[in-house]
């Protein structure tokens, strides 16, 4: 058993720097995570980026120390509200959405950004390793998990690909490198999900594939979700504050949509001026439930306002 675990190690090791060298490029959407830590120590001469809200953010630390580590090329990109705000419509434009997510799809815009203002013309993230390898805390708890990642991915859609092709920068993504990826999805769940000093990790096989390349606080790091990490969960206090509490409660009683927050209502309403009005759904597409808009039949969840379905009865 111990040799065929070596061998497997082994294979990951050598098939993602492989997918890192067929999709390097001059720079990297860095946070310090494992994700994009792992693609920065196969691609070293890039450029790595970390994206934070001022006056502070919970990457930082990590991306620090991975770059002192790895000897990168480090570029803190520190942003204000007042730029975050300025960038909203842009994004929404682009996406064709109002997902509550936003903020997390501004910090890759205003990464990507960075990147042009620097002369890049391609750029590198993480996109993919949690969808592969089972990164998400809720998928621990699920039944049926294969069925599930099944589902997810044929119908995957990843922010930073559409904002870069709207920028003019081209996102490469090694986790989904066509090989890579074909091989990941290969793995029993038994790699990707087990128990490891007492604790329950997702994205087992890469934290123990690749020790000896990342310090084990890096490996072994609790996942932060890009918007906690950049500090962008400020952001949702400062948006609320914009709207009274008696146009939130016109808008919920004029418009047949599940806003969740006065937030989602403010994606919203820049959807309308800068979009228009939702689309209905197209031939082959089903209804979703909370904006009217067109879903894959696979999807469960909407890319126009964030709606998530029950991923077996689609309610």
């Amino acid at each position: 058993m111990e040799n065929k675990e070596d061998d497997i190690l082994h294979e990951v090791r050598d098939r993602f720097s492989e997918a890192v060298r067929r999709t390097h490029a001059q720079g990297i959407l860095f946070s310090g995570g494992l994700d994009s830590a792992l693609v920065a120590a196969y691609a070293r001469d890039a450029v790595a980026l970390s994206v934070g809200l001022l006056p502070g953010c919970d990457d930082a630390p990590y991306a620090e120390a991975v770059a002192t580590h790895l000897g990168l090329d480090h570029r803190p990109v520190r942003i204000t509200p007042d730029e975050v705000l300025e960038a909203i419509p842009a994004v929404v434009t682009a996406l064709r959405s109002f997902d509550p997510a936003i903020p997390n799809d501004v910090t890759i815009y205003l990464g990507l950004s960075h990147a042009k203002e620097r002369g890049m013309a391609s750029v590198m993230t993480g996109d993919g390793s949690d969808e592969v390898f089972a990164g998400y805390s809720f998928m621990r708890e699920m039944d049926d998990l294969e069925s599930y990642m099944d589902r997810m991915h044929s119908s995957m859609r990843f922010s930073a690909s559409i904002l870069g092709a709207a920028l003019g920068i081209d996102v490469r993504q090694p986790f989904l490198d066509e090989a890579f990826f074909t091989f990941a999805r290969t793995l029993d769940l038994s790699w990707k999900i087990g128990r490891e000093n007492g604790t329950v990790r997702g994205k087992l096989i890469l934290r123990r594939a690749f020790e000896g390349v990342l310090p084990p606080a890096i490996l072994w790091q609790r996942k932060r979700s890009l918007e906690y990490g950049s500090g962008m969960t400020r952001l949702r206090g400062i948006i609320e504050s914009m709207i009274a509490d008696s146009e939130y409660e016109k808008a919920q009683e004029k418009y047949s949509i599940r806003f969740r927050s006065k937030e989602h209502f403010y994606y919203y309403r820049i959807y309308r001026d800068v979009v228009g009005e939702i689309p209905a759904p197209e031939t082959g597409q089903k209804r979703c439930a909370g904006c009217g808009g067109g879903m894959s039949p696979d999807a469960f969840h909407c890319n126009i306002c964030g709606n998530v379905e029950n991923w077996r009865t689609g309610e």
